[in-house]
């Protein structure tokens, strides 16, 4: 994953993302926070992580994309809105871990 810094793009840790970072998402990245996507080409994803769905998704820009997803073609720009816990994936993994009731089955 490469971070803008100070106007240069250079390859770090997705660990210190925070909202606002710039980040430079390519193919085969596996996408490291939630992030809205600048103006670009629209991008082929994989959200089976998420939703289980095996169709890819075409995200265009201004579009929303999530952590955990796979890019599968296409290469742009984003801001990272969410990180960790705060993201869509932490915060559904958030849930399941909260639930107290068992199951029927």
């Amino acid at each position: 994953m490469f971070l803008s810094l100070y106007g240069h793009w250079s390859e770090q840790d997705a660990a210190i993302l925070v909202p606002g970072d710039i980040i430079n998402i390519k193919l085969g990245d596996i996408i490291p926070a939630d992030a809205c996507l600048f103006e670009g080409d629209p991008l082929s994803v994989d959200q089976s992580a998420l939703i289980g769905e095996s169709l890819l998704v075409t995200k265009n820009p201004t579009d929303e994309v999530f952590s955990k997803s796979t890019v599968k073609k296409g290469e742009i720009e984003a801001v990272v809105s969410a990180t960790g816990v705060h993201t869509f994936f932490g915060k559904a993994a958030h849930l399941v871990d909260s639930a107290n009731q068992v199951g029927h089955f």
